[in-house]
């Protein structure tokens, strides 16, 4: 902001003065602040010294009067005195304390309560007692009581303890009065510390405008000096931060600086590109040499040049080279006179300059993609008034003045090169003309000759060419024999690997039996103990009964998740389909969780579509497991906010062709709440077993990870899916989906079910998202896709859906293998694919083993194999180049990456 102001000299100069006049006005602030403060203090000390003086001598008179009134009235007897020393005693009370307020020192307190000791001990001693006894006329004991002597000895401790006082409080107030003058000392000091302060801030401000005025003055006279020193070569810039006078000095420099450097700009890259011509006598390589030098020293990407050429009588440009032409396609191959802007360049000898690009112009290709020209520069090269040339240029950004400018001098020149490269031309073309005829006739004469030597030679290679084809039968017989044995092989490692499974499961599923047992007798006899019915243990032990109840309740929880889980993949569990009363499950709902939302302070909100069905077919134990589950999460992991859940009865509008051959009868129940959510890069992995968001999850919240696997699993065997929306700290939503099934639901429209169920997902959403860009593609590209054989090796039916989608828009013929073992299967059985998307991880055999029989076993090393794989290390992409992959893609896919890559592949093998 402050460069951006222009700040003449005399204003830095003012400016230092303001800045040393506004630290003087705060030093005087400064200063007489602390002068009163000490002022204050001092004040303070003479007031409070005073008044401990006059306290301590009002007691001790007080004390003499009571003293002189008690030896008065035991001489006199006279009632009179002791009105005197009652009055004298109260009074010595009240400013004792009043002292006691005013004194800060805890010795000093010390003292005065030593001295209220020692009167009181008199009062108490000598002479209350002398006063009754005088009242009561007992000379005798009165006479005793003055021989003893306290009452004498107090008084004078007395008078000993105020004089102590007094000259302690002097010494005090001696110290703060000489603390005081060490402030004063202070404030001295402090004034000539910042009057040094303010002389050095002078002298530094000073300096530093006259060092900035100098500096930049110094700047600007070594620029100039180095750039006389340079030779011409004006590189160099002069720079000055301030925004003053000299600012404007070295601006002006600058500008003649630049357009020096643009002179000599422009006469160093014609010298070049002429340079580069010389020599040549050839129109085309002419051409390609002008244009590459000419589209580099203006930075553009595409480019053109068109030579004239007379054919009975008819004039027409023909393109003679390209740059970046990496289809041969570049501009047109030829015009004539006023077709098109080229066209109408080339008939009124001027140059065309364009800017605002159609969209659907030609697109610029790099190795990345794509991209459109922001400006188009069309040049007639002239010779003798004659335009015998024209050069078309395109930049993604834009041509400069002084691009334009070298443009139009090196064409000045370069017309007469044209015409004296063409004329050579033609004179070598003549005289090639003749020596052709002569050596075609010489050649005819030797081709028969070759002719009867090239049929014999013919006939040995064909017999060469059969034993050969013999030889490869044979040993694709018994390629195909090795097949068979690795694929018996792979078969007897998966039924292996599947029996190992149902053990695991099955043992979880007795271990979690065996278990329940003695945790059976544990949960009763620690209910029983916690009752205390006869109240035979203290509440310590009940609370201990109480506790290993709950434990054991948690235990037996874990317990029932592992059981189903272990049920579900074993294959075990029992689905029973029946009628479940819709309108009962919001009642049930209420009252199972209404109570933990109010411990928990939450909202919980339950809504229910009037058109929902009353009767739903399912298995009603496990849609409570599910929904309870759901719920139980919702309010576990919300601290505050609420909970919702709504049932809703889908339309037939919303249903797929999928959906409605299950059911006619959808029910969409969402669970939503205002908890924690969960990131997008963990809305897969909180489905697995044993698995939550985080570990800071788990430690805050509990919990063993089971839950939403099993409702997973449960969902599925019901024939629907779970669905999430979440992101972090803006809670989660659980959609659940499922059918009506009065008859149960078959495992093949279950298998349909688990296709569709990737409409649900998130990933479908973004591989949806990638499909929609992609509904306009050219005429080519489906000329390049129609008919083709795409084999899909993959185990994920998500990718296989979206994957299966956008490839059959284009033309093309999808097969699909869920594992290596499938794909080796149709490879032997259809031997017309033309490319396979081979998926790394799959089950059984995976994609490494599956490309590596495919090249070494079948022999098949001409066919694609386009690898996919989540993995994106260096050393696994050379790992699937290794193992035969022809190409690798890492997931998640980008849809253009994987056309572009099809369309490589499969041209280059039509081409073979």
């Amino acid at each position: 902001m402050l460069n951006r102001l222009k700040i003449s000299i005399r204003t830095k100069i003012t400016l230092g003065y303001i800045v040393i006049i506004l630290c003087l006005l705060a030093s005087v602030i400064i200063l007489n602040n602390q002068i009163s403060s000490l002022q204050k203090e001092r004040n303070y000390i003479i007031k409070n010294d005073s008044n401990i003086h006059a306290l301590t001598n009002r007691i001790e008179k007080h004390i003499l009067d009571m003293e002189s009134s008690q030896r008065s009235f035991v001489i006199s007897g006279e009632s009179s005195y002791l009105e005197s020393y009652n009055e004298s005693d109260e009074k010595w009370e009240s400013d004792f304390n009043e002292l006691y307020q005013i004194v800060k020192n805890k010795p000093t307190k010390q003292k005065l309560n030593e001295i209220k000791a020692t009167i009181e001990h008199w009062v108490t001693t000598f002479g209350e007692p002398s006063i009754k006894l005088k009242k009561e006329k007992n000379v005798g004991a009165l006479g005793e009581l003055y021989k003893v002597g306290t009452g004498a000895r107090d008084i004078e401790t007395v008078r000993d303890q105020f004089e102590s006082l007094r000259s302690e409080i002097i010494a005090t107030m001696q110290a703060k009065v000489n603390e005081l003058d060490k402030k004063n000392s202070i404030v001295a000091l402090t004034l000539l510390g910042i009057l040094v302060f303010i002389s050095v801030v002078a002298i530094i401000i000073a300096s530093g405008i006259s060092r900035s005025i100098v500096k930049t003055l110094t700047e600007v006279t070594r620029t100039i000096q180095e750039i006389t020193a340079s030779k011409s070569n004006q590189k160099g810039r002069i720079h000055v931060s301030t925004n003053d006078e000299i600012n404007a000095l070295a601006v002006a420099t600058n500008e003649l600086l630049d357009a020096l450097e643009r002179r000599e700009w422009l006469q160093l890259n014609i010298a070049e590109i002429v340079t580069k011509y010389q020599g040549i006598s050839a129109i085309t390589k002419l051409a390609e040499t002008f244009l590459s030098e000419i589209a580099q020293k203006t930075q553009s990407s595409l480019g053109a040049f068109y030579v004239r050429e007379t054919t009975d009588n008819h004039i027409q440009f023909v393109k003679k080279a390209a740059f970046a032409d990496a289809t041969d396609n570049v501009g047109i191959e030829s015009f004539k006179l006023g077709q098109g802007l080229i066209g109408q360049c080339a008939l009124e000898k001027k140059v065309l300059i364009y800017n605002d690009i159609p969209e659907d112009f030609r697109l610029i290709g790099t190795g990345l993609g794509k991209v459109p020209p922001k400006g188009i520069f069309i040049v007639p090269i002239i010779f003798e008034n004659d335009v015998i040339a024209v050069v078309e240029l395109a930049t993604i950004t834009s041509f400069n003045e002084l691009q334009q400018e070298l443009v139009k001098q090196v064409i000045e020149t370069f017309g007469l090169t044209i015409n004296s490269v063409l004329g050579r031309m033609e004179i070598v073309r003549l005289l090639n003309e003749s020596r052709a005829m002569t050596e075609e006739l010489q050649a005819q004469s030797e081709e028969l000759q070759t002719q009867s030597e090239e049929l014999q030679m013919q006939t040995e290679e064909l017999t060469m060419i059969n034993d050969q084809l013999e030889e490869r039968t044979k040993e694709a017989e018994l390629k195909s024999r090795e097949l068979e044995q690795a694929k018996k092989e792979l078969e007897e490692s998966a039924e292996q690997l599947l029996l190992n499974s149902n053990y695991k499961s099955e043992f979880l599923a007795n271990m979690s039996h065996e278990l329940r047992t003695p945790l059976n007798s544990i949960l009763i006899l620690s209910e029983m103990l916690a009752e205390n019915s006869q109240n035979t243990l203290s509440e310590e032990e009940a609370e201990f009964a109480k506790v290993i109840h709950s434990s054991g309740e948690d235990l037996l929880a874990l317990i029932n998740d592992i059981l189903d889980l272990s049920k579900v993949e074993a294959g075990k569990l029992d689905i029973s389909f029946d009628e479940m009363n819709m309108s009962e499950v919001p009642v049930q709902i209420e009252q199972t969780f209404a109570p933990v939302a109010t411990k928990k302070n939450l909202q919980f909100y339950i809504s229910k579509d009037e058109n929902v069905v009353d009767i739903f077919y399912t298995d009603e134990q496990r849609f409570q497991q599910i929904l309870k589950n759901l719920l139980s999460n919702a309010f576990k992991f919300t601290t505050q906010g609420s909970v919702h859940l709504d049932i809703k009865q889908l339309s037939e509008e919303q249903l797929t062709n999928n959906m409605q051959d299950v059911s006619a009868d959808w029910l969409e129940i969402i669970v939503s709440d205002t908890g924690i959510g969960i990131p997008k890069d963990k809305h897969q992995l909180i489905f697995e077993s044993f698995q939550q968001a985080d570990g800071a999850t788990v430690r805050k919240y509990g919990g063993t990870g089971l839950g939403l696997s099993i409702c997973k699993e449960l969902v599925g065997l019901l024939g629907g899916w779970i669905s999430l929306q979440s992101s972090e700290g803006q809670g989660s939503t659980f959609t659940l989906t499922i059918p009506s099934l009065p008859n149960g639901i078959e495992e093949q429209k279950r298998l349909e079910l688990a296709i569709h169920e990737v409409g649900a997902t998130n990933e479908l959403e973004e591989l949806m998202e990638v499909l929609s860009e992609t509904q306009d593609f050219s005429q080519q590209e489906v000329e390049v896709f129609q008919g083709k054989n795409i084999l899909i090796v993959d185990d994920d039916y998500r990718n296989i859906y979206a994957l299966k989608n956008a490839l059959e828009k284009r033309g093309m013929n999808i097969l699909v293998a869920k594992d290596g073992i499938e794909c080796l299967d149709i490879m032997q059985a259809n031997d017309e694919i033309d490319l396979i998307l081979m998926d790394i991880m799959m089950p059984n055999l995976d994609g490494y083993e599956t490309m590596s029989i495919i090249r070494k076993q079948m022999k098949i090393t001409d066919l694609p194999i386009i690898a996919l794989t989540a993995k994106a290390m260096k050393n696994d992409r050379d790992k699937t180049l290794e193992a035969g992959a022809s190409d690798y893609i890492s997931k998640p896919l980008n849809l253009d990456q994987l056309i572009s890559v099809l369309r490589v592949w499969l041209v280059s093998k039509g081409s073979l």
